[in-house]
């Protein structure tokens, strides 16, 4: 059997006892944890944004990658 589904045969019980801590843990951040698990598994993890630092157009952009792959080629 492949250690992929293996894994996720727990998932039932893995999420009612992400819940059972969640609403019962010992202690405040294994609440959280536990609550911050279930709502990325149920609902994905927020988006994070990114910051483009790329400065011209795609066209010249890929205008030159093709141009250094090109190079590349010719090189024996």
């Amino acid at each position: 059997m492949e250690l992929k589904s293996l894994a996720r045969g727990w998932t039932e019980a893995a999420v009612l006892t992400l819940g059972g801590i969640a609403t019962s843990g010992e202690s405040e951040q294994a609440k959280v944890s536990a609550a911050i698990a279930l709502l990325d598994r149920g609902w994905g993890k927020p988006m994070q944004p990114t910051e483009n630092k790329i400065e011209g157009s795609v066209e010249i952009i890929l205008r030159d990658i093709a141009a250094e792959y090109a190079k590349k080629k010719q090189l024996p």
